[in-house]
């Protein structure tokens, strides 16, 4: 279980709403947010409703206001907990449907295109575990939870291109 508490203002003042598991509209609860304290648990916040929109991966740790977690505004409306697991292993694709050269991950990498010598990744194959995906390498820009299945397009991650930066497992560090 997790817990994690959103406040409307910056450095956790105002109204506030915790939250000990997945919900798919925050919405009812407070209209903006400006702070959150993670006590438990890895999360992926969303800005908008039902997981869509920007996603934002937080770990146990306060965050004084929404730039702290790479926020572009006050916009949270959706929030899911993320499961720990003790392993993890991923398979990387040049070209969709899973063609192409593949490559075997089971450790974050910090420059996907050094590492692997790929500039686009089209496919990739979840085995177990789950990893956040960020478009640039040392874990900048867009983020995208990835949890075990098939992603068999960029499009199936929620990726508005096939650039892939930089990976890195879900786990809770404390």
């Amino acid at each position: 279980m997790g817990k994690i508490t959103f406040y409307e203002d910056r450095d956790f003042q105002g109204r506030c709403y915790n939250c000990i598991g997945d919900c798919p509209n925050l919405r009812v609860y407070f209209s903006r947010c400006n702070s959150i304290r993670v006590d438990s648990g890895c999360w992926m916040i969303y800005e908008r409703p039902n997981y869509q929109g920007h996603q934002y991966f937080l770990r146990r740790g306060e965050y004084p206001d929404y730039q702290h977690w790479m926020g572009l505004s006050d916009s949270v409306r959706s929030c899911r907990i993320i499961p720990d697991t003790s392993s993890h292993k991923l398979r990387l694709y040049e070209r969709d449907d899973y063609r192409g050269l593949m490559s075997e991950l089971t450790d974050d990498c910090a420059c996907v295109p050094e590492l692997f010598r790929l500039p686009e990744i089209y496919s990739l194959h979840v085995l177990e575990g789950c990893w956040v995906l960020y478009e640039m390498p040392n874990y900048r820009g867009r983020q995208y939870l990835l949890r075990p299945g098939d992603y068999r397009r960029y499009h199936d991650w929620g990726g508005a291109d096939a650039k892939v930066g930089s990976l890195r497992r879900v786990t809770d560090l404390y």
